[in-house]
């Protein structure tokens, strides 16, 4: 007598099949965006988008965005919500600030790093030890640390008066050293100035990741590499990542979830005071009441984009730190990348309509056309839509995202020590 074999239902079969961003398909994504940008900067004679100055400011902006989603990244992975992350972001301003006038930069940035830190404590004793709401805690975070740093540089430099330093900011602090790598950077200048298509737009490209490149990105880079082996790849990342998947599990098998807890959310506050420290001693050379500009909630973006992973989340920062950027260009360029635009979301739609998506491609079909008729209709874009445009895109790319996202299952619940008694 035959058994019968239940056969997987379709909708078992379909999640199976569900495409997955592979390292080939990222490759072959940023070969297509490559000559998309050197095919418009040929038909347009604007090269703007691929300059060396232009991919030098996307990567400045992109570096503290990153580090507020790198700490956004820590903290979730082990089942804290931080959207105090601007706050502690704050605090880095300042303390890097603080540190640097006071000492050098170097001990600038550790101070960024600690006043993000001790931020990133105040959290994780509000939401772990008293159990408050994460999103309380952090709106909390975000209202108290900016009020005391605005409070403390108000009265710690109100007796300054060089270099713009006073009641709204403080004093300059030295520089930090920058790298270049030799020679490389005039030979690939004089490519870039040919403007041979798609060669020179690379030359551009490379120069501006090559070229005067700030130590602190150097060392936000080894953060993100790091950060991988560290939660990936070792007993204690496994440890932190079961407490956001399922801390009463972990703590069955003899995990102290608590201590994970902590030493994660610190570490997020951490790298977002160095996030704030680089605003406050590279992008700047002083603090300034708003200074962050929201980063640190682009930064949690960033990382919802990524899919809560380190690739990821430099990929989304990169995204953000070029659409932050464009407000530093001229404003040419910015229209320039309306066509861009217009020419991405018409592949995109008739890729949708070939996967008979006929709904999703219809709309991205309508919407490159309406984006073609503003860049054929008007010669620029006004400024307050340029500075718009980092808020704008965080908002379209995580709608465009947001049916391949996986949170940690445990991300944002209130755990009481115990529970798996």
């Amino acid at each position: 007598m035959t058994t019968a074999v239940a056969k997987p239902k379709p909708a078992a079969l379909s999640a199976k099949k569900k495409s997955k961003l592979t390292w080939p398909v990222v490759l072959l994504l940023i070969a297509f965006a490559l000559v998309l940008f050197a095919a418009v900067g040929a038909i347009t004679g604007n090269h703007g988008l691929t300059s060396s100055g232009q991919i030098g400011a996307a990567l400045s902006s992109a570096v503290p965005i990153a580090m507020a989603g790198l700490g956004g990244l820590w903290s979730e992975r082990a089942g804290v919500v931080n959207i105090g992350l601007e706050g502690m972001m704050v605090a880095g301003t300042f303390c890097g600030a603080w540190g640097g006038f006071l000492v050098n930069p170097w001990v600038g940035l550790l101070a960024g790093m600690a006043g993000g830190a001790l931020g990133g404590l105040l959290h994780a004793l509000i939401t772990v030890t008293f159990g408050v709401d994460h999103i309380v805690s952090g709106v909390g975070i975000n209202l108290l640390v900016p009020g005391i740093c605005a409070y403390m540089n108000r009265i710690y430099y109100k007796d300054y008066v060089v270099d713009g330093a006073g009641a709204n900011q403080s004093p300059p602090a030295d520089s930090l050293p920058t790298l270049t790598v030799p020679g490389l950077s005039n030979w690939l200048d004089g490519i870039e100035q040919h403007h041979w298509f798609l060669v020179s737009d690379v030359a551009g490209i490379v120069r501006g990741l090559t070229t005067d490149l700030s130590v602190v990105t150097l060392i936000a880079g080894a953060f993100l590499v790091a950060s991988y082996f560290v939660l990936w790849r070792t007993v204690f990342g496994l440890r932190l990542r079961s407490c956001g998947e399922n801390p009463t599990a972990a703590e069955s098998l003899g995990v102290n979830v608590y201590k994970y807890k902590y030493l994660a959310v610190i570490a997020s506050g951490a790298f977002a005071g160095l996030g704030g420290a680089y605003l406050s001693l590279v992008a700047a050379h002083f603090y300034r009441d708003g200074q962050t500009q929201g980063r640190g909630f682009i930064g949690l973006a960033a990382m919802i984009f990524g899919n809560w992973m380190p690739g990821g989340l430099a990929a989304g920062a990169g995204l953000f730190g070029f659409t932050d950027s464009l407000q530093l260009r001229d404003a040419d360029s910015v229209h320039v990348l309306l066509l861009v635009v217009a020419i991405a979301m018409t592949l995109l739609g008739l890729w949708q309509l070939y996967r008979r998506k006929f709904t999703a491609g219809a709309i991205s079909i309508v919407v490159a056309g309406g984006v073609a008729a503003w860049y054929a209709t008007t010669d620029a874009v006004q400024r307050p839509l340029i500075v718009a445009t980092p808020y704008v895109i965080t908002l379209v790319v995580l709608a465009l995202a947001s049916q391949r996202l996986r949170m940690p299952k445990a991300d944002g619940q209130i755990y009481r020590k115990g529970q798996a008694k």
